[in-house]
């Protein structure tokens, strides 16, 4: 049996023992999240391309401007955002599926249920890409939620200045936000109407922190926005899943559904203006069957952007395509094909991923924009509220072990202690 001195000495060593390993496991707990949050840590898929940044830029079009340095590459989220079977390469689909379209040639695609957000089958979808003109399917996010559509807006000669395709806006014309919204979601870049539009939201700055702010609250943290109208820019950098996500919010409301359905739209005469009439870019409108919408885009950096929403069966299906080439098949009839695919899929097939409501960790609404998610240079940051010490969080949780652990230590010495006592008496 064991001498009492020896037993206490036991004691004392467990409790010490027990001290430092709890003391040791609590600070690596608490000092890991700092930087191996789910919004920093790169995720290492090497066989994946384009994970971290779109591929390198053909043209100097996305050099920052003198004095300013390169945005870093946005932080990768080690879960994927919609299910862990969006993190996968190439093509991700339903167990038994059909083989996909082989007219199909984009980099990236994606085809998902408008209404019940289920993601039914993609290729590649968080690999980052330059969105075109995708993206201003974000600045009419923007300008839906904060502007009158019926405000007149003066177009200015800066606005008719502006550098790319334009619809042909009047220096001294006056038209609406919604006329403006039409030029910009009917045609390919349209930098006039965006000019005048992000005006009215602030200006350029003002405009690109919003649309930003908006993509980081839906939970698109693939993507950042360097210019309104698509057009390459420093740091510009987007997903099919997040242009999936920009759309199935925006289709929600009445203004924004109605214009990317247009076939066309009439510019009345106005200021120096003639009037005039635009036709909507997006050929599937006119060529398939239940088309009810979409968005095209193109730059030298970007290569071609599609965005198609068709109706059929009670089903509304939205696909994006982004990096497609335009041979041997139109890259309209290659969203056409991944929508008959999707069609094709029986209602009860197994999901490969959703189309989440927010971001990951937030409880935020669509309606009720986060502006802190992103920090001035449009990079994704830990959301406070995800990373607030609770009982059981993050850090709460070893804290709380480590309290009862010393508890339980203190308690054994006492009770040697007080069998020591005894012992002598």
């Amino acid at each position: 049996m064991a001498s009492l001195p020896s037993v206490r000495l036991t004691a004392h060593r467990l409790a010490a023992a027990l001290v430092v390993s709890v003391c040791m496991a609590s600070t690596a707990a608490v000092l890991s999240p700092a930087w191996a949050s789910p919004a920093h840590v790169q995720r290492q898929q090497p066989s994946c391309g384009n994970q971290n940044v779109p591929p390198p830029p053909v043209d100097s079009a996305e050099q920052p401007p003198a004095g300013k340095p390169a945005p870093a590459p946005l932080p990768v989220p080690e879960r994927p955002v919609g299910g862990p079977r969006l993190g996968e390469c190439d093509n991700v689909l339903p167990e038994k599926a059909a083989s996909v379209p082989s007219q199909v040639n984009a980099a990236s695609w994606i085809v998902a249920d408008l209404d019940t957000g289920a993601v039914l089958a993609a290729n590649d979808p968080h690999a980052r890409h330059r969105p075109a003109s995708a993206i201003t399917v974000l600045t009419a996010m923007a300008a839906v939620q904060e502007l009158d559509m019926d405000a007149s807006v003066t177009v200015t000669k800066e606005d008719t200045e502006q550098e790319g395709d334009k619809i042909g806006l009047g220096a001294g014309g006056k038209y609406t936000v919604k006329q403006l919204l039409r030029g910009m979601l009917l045609v390919d870049s349209a930098v006039d109407a965006v000019s005048a539009l992000s005006r009215q939201l602030g200006g350029t700055e003002a405009t690109l922190s919003k649309m930003n702010a908006l993509a980081a609250q839906i939970g698109a943290l693939d993507t950042r926005v360097a210019t309104a109208s698509g057009r390459d820019g420093p740091g510009m950098s987007s997903s099919v899943y997040d242009i999936a996500l920009m759309v199935r919010t925006a289709m929600r409301n009445e203004n924004f559904s109605e214009i990317t359905r247009a076939r066309s739209a009439n510019f009345p005469m106005t200021g120096s203006k003639s009037a005039f009439t635009i036709t909507n870019d997006n050929k599937l409108l006119t060529s398939y069957s239940g088309a009810i919408g979409g968005k095209t885009g193109f730059t030298a950096n970007a290569g071609n952007a599609v965005v198609g929403m068709a109706s059929k069966s009670g089903r509304r299906l939205v696909t994006v395509l982004l990096r497609a080439e335009a041979r041997p098949v139109a890259t309209w009839q290659q969203a056409g094909k991944l929508l008959d695919y999707g069609f094709a899929m029986k209602s009860d097939v197994k999901p490969v991923g959703q189309l989440v409501e927010r971001a990951p960790g937030t409880s935020s609404t669509p309606e009720t924009p986060v502006q802190a998610v992103r920090d001035p240079n449009g990079e994704a940051v830990m959301d406070p509220s995800s990373a607030a010490p609770t009982a059981f969080g993050n850090v709460g949780g070893p804290l709380t072990i480590s309290a009862g652990v010393l508890l339980v230590a203190a308690l054994l010495i006492y009770l040697q202690k007080k069998r020591s006592r005894r012992s002598r008496a």
